[in-house]
């Protein structure tokens, strides 16, 4: 009897966990940045949109029921139709739902890039059908949005946007606010990482920053996340050039400066691994002869 009562007590505790879980995923939030500039958030994820008149500017749709929602808001909220969908880049975690975004006339754009990817990897999503290779300027009203690519740095075709005259930073992954990068760094490119971040601090300065996860802030602050992964990389590179295994870079490596970032117990340890891999996968660590080490 004892055990068969704590047999229903735990698994309605893991009924009540699993809703408690689909809660915190599917919790919705919409927040005045700047101007006409807004933040959407579903979960952890975050994109950002544009409000001119009554025509809308929109970024990564996230998945199928955020961009219900979003859609759904922002026809209530502004009577506004989707006149331009802007994919950041082609990882599906933030491109999927373009379909229950866009309206019958809306333009889907991209980078070449995540187009290409989109398309090759049969992603069920709304294609873009105008795409750019360095820079495109989206202009809606008196307001524009300026596309940036800089290269390789989280997935293909990863762009920057830079929303005006409010000034307003939009980057996904490859820049993180008050937390540390995701986990072991998958479908990262450290060093085009730390080339993109330079490049963007190298131009006119700007008001807020939005990324696609974690905080928004400012200029210093995307400073502050530059010198972490320039001494992350650093820090890695330079015990592997030392001939030291992952695991002894991971004992050994505290970077305890940064220790307030959200996450820094539970990924650091991960973070050096996204490193210690990307160098022997990107730059061929493995094949260096001035290296006494086995990779």
């Amino acid at each position: 009897m004892f055990a068969r009562l704590h047999l229903v007590l735990f698994s309605l505790l893991m009924l009540l966990g699993q809703y408690t879980f689909a809660v915190e995923q599917t919790s919705y939030k919409v927040e005045n940045i700047k101007d006409n500039i807004y933040r959407f958030s579903a979960g952890h994820y975050h994109s950002a949109f544009m409000i001119v008149d009554k025509v809308a500017l929109v970024t990564d749709p996230l998945n199928s029921d955020a961009a219900k929602y979003l859609k759904s808001y922002i026809k209530k909220t502004f009577n506004a139709d989707i006149k331009y969908m802007v994919y950041s880049h082609s990882h599906v975690d933030h491109a999927m739902g373009g379909n229950e975004l866009i309206d019958k006339n809306t333009t889907v754009v991209s980078h070449k890039f995540a187009a290409d990817d989109l398309r090759l990897n049969k992603v069920p999503t709304a294609l873009p059908d105008l795409t750019f290779t360095d820079t495109l300027k989206i202009e809606l009203g008196d307001s524009y949005v300026l596309l940036n690519y800089y290269g390789p740095n989280n997935g293909r075709g990863n762009v920057s946007m830079r929303f005006m005259p409010a000034n307003v930073l939009y980057v996904v992954d490859w820049i993180v606010l008050g937390r540390m990068p995701y986990k072991n760094l998958i479908g990262y490119d450290i060093n085009g990482m730390l080339s993109s971040t330079k490049a963007i601090l190298n131009e006119p300065p700007f008001a807020v920053f939005i990324g696609g996860h974690a905080d928004t802030g400012n200029r210093d602050d995307v400073v502050s996340y530059l010198h972490y992964i320039e001494d992350l990389h650093a820090a890695v590179r330079d015990g592997m050039l030392a001939g030291k295994k992952l695991s002894t870079l991971q004992k050994e490596i505290t970077l305890e400066k940064y220790s307030h970032l959200k996450m820094y117990q539970q990924w650091l340890p991960l973070n050096i691994e996204g490193v210690y891999n990307n160098l022997v996968e990107m730059g061929y660590f493995n094949f260096r002869s001035d290296i006494d080490a086995q990779f």
